[in-house]
């Protein structure tokens, strides 16, 4: 983990500025998503509390001390009456005009918990497990973004690839009306001839402003996951570098140690327990150390009782232990007992389901990972002969020994080989992408 943490700074600091560049490779792409991603941002911000709540953990061993202080000056108007014992009897009263009191007290008073039933341990480690799930978050974050940052990146790459197949179609098109304009002015060639060439050319035209638009949009899509302002413009890769090498038994081995969605499960099931542990704990009695010193002072201006002292003063320190023993709380505790305990099992049961959905996300991307390496062979053998085949057929009807109709269908033959090559070469690296981010390798 402490690896994963110095990439992913080191990654932010070396993070290149928004668009001071004529073209960006997919590591800058990356490094920029990790510095400026809003996702990962937050994520961070999670862990970084988790991380402040358990550097005082050490607190809770610590006693409580708190400190008092109170002053207050009265003015009263007093009086008192007495009963007369002497002989003839009859009250006699007493009475004062603002009389000032001023009163002063202040304590120092001390709390410690001994034993609280091993609850405050509890909390400590389950304090580090949250630090530590929120790492785990913080690196679940990264990886999920870095997969939509590459399958983003290689989307535009395959858009640019798309492209130049569409602007290699517009070029046969251009030969195409050269050619017929040229053999309907010396009357070997029709109309009709001349007119499907300008329309095959203007649709090659549209496709090409339609690709150019979606490269538009897509970069937006990629400026957005990496934090560049939306509208920059800069050159992204021609090709996409793909790994065949991938074995579902490499992959699949020890999945739950390296799958960041596991690992983040498996936490959750921990930090349940614990939470078990600290509801176990108020079963038990608490022992607590208590001690405080107090100081109080009381002065009277006039003593209109002959009794009451004109200054009175009072300080001191004392100390001893308490003892608090739950007896019967309306079965509260039991209940948050039996809650903590639903709660494991429910975190189990989330574990559980997250092993069987990447268990069957795994085999289903490696299942389309081998087919469209497959396919991607097969299609490469592919549009060399479709290549082959639309040049045989641009030079024959060059020659006039084949119609417009058959190099038309040869252009479309070539058209779709390359849709199909282009999107072999994308879905082969969309699963290899998704493999990747299973297994929990794409970010080391």
């Amino acid at each position: 983990m402490r690896s994963f943490l110095v990439f992913v700074i080191s990654a932010a600091l070396l993070a290149p500025a928004a668009t001071a560049q004529d073209s960006l490779t997919l590591e800058q792409a990356i490094m920029a998503a990790l510095k400026n991603n809003y996702d990962i941002l937050l994520t961070r911000n999670d862990s970084a509390s988790y991380a402040l709540d358990n550097s005082y953990s050490w607190a809770a061993f610590l006693p409580q001390v708190n400190g008092t202080a109170g002053t207050t000056w009265n003015t009263n108007n007093q009086q008192l009456k007495f009963t007369k014992r002497a002989p003839g009897g009859g009250d006699s009263s007493v009475t004062r005009d603002a009389v000032k009191t001023h009163n002063m007290n202040y304590a120092l008073n001390l709390n410690w918990t001994l034993f609280d039933g091993l609850k405050m341990f509890t909390t400590r480690n389950k304090l580090e497990e949250l630090e530590k799930l929120g790492e785990l978050g913080v690196k679940t974050q990264v990886i999920n973004t870095v997969a939509a940052v590459v399958n983003n990146y290689y989307n535009i790459v395959r858009q640019k690839q798309q492209l130049k197949a569409v602007e290699e179609q517009i070029s046969i098109n251009e030969e195409r009306v050269k050619l017929a304009d040229k053999k309907l002015s010396v009357g070997l060639g029709s109309k009709p001839e001349l007119l499907q060439a300008r329309v095959d050319l203007n649709a090659q035209k549209a496709a090409q402003l339609q690709q150019l638009t979606l490269i538009a949009q897509l970069r937006d899509q990629l400026n957005q996951l990496i934090g560049f302002r939306t509208g920059a413009t800069y050159h992204v890769s021609d090709s996409i570098p793909l790994n065949t090498s991938l074995q579902f038994g490499e992959l699949a081995q020890k999945l739950e140690e390296t799958n960041p969605s596991l690992l983040f499960a498996k936490k959750n099931i921990d930090i349940a327990r614990l939470t078990v542990k600290e509801r176990k704990a108020d079963l038990f009695p608490i022992l607590s150390f208590n001690s405080n010193y107090t100081f109080t002072q009381n002065d009277n201006s006039i003593a209109v009782n002959i009794n009451q002292p004109f200054f009175n003063q009072n300080k001191g320190f004392n100390y001893g232990f308490g003892l608090t023993v739950p007896i019967l709380n309306g079965f509260n505790v039991k209940r948050l007992i039996k809650q903590a305990e639903l709660d494991v099992r429910y975190q189990q049961l989330v574990y559980f389901n997250q092993r069987s959905l990447i268990d069957v996300g795994l085999s289903n991307a490696f299942k389309d990972y081998e087919l469209q390496k497959k396919l991607l062979t097969l299609e490469e053998d592919n549009i060399a002969l479709a290549k082959e085949n639309v040049m045989i057929a641009l030079e024959r009807f060059r020659q006039g020994v084949s119609t417009f109709l058959e190099l038309r269908e040869a252009q479309i033959s070539l058209q779709d080989a390359y849709n199909r090559l282009i999107a072999a070469r994308y879905n082969t690296k969309l699963a290899e992408t998704e493999l990747l981010r299973l297994k929990g390798d794409l970010v080391r």
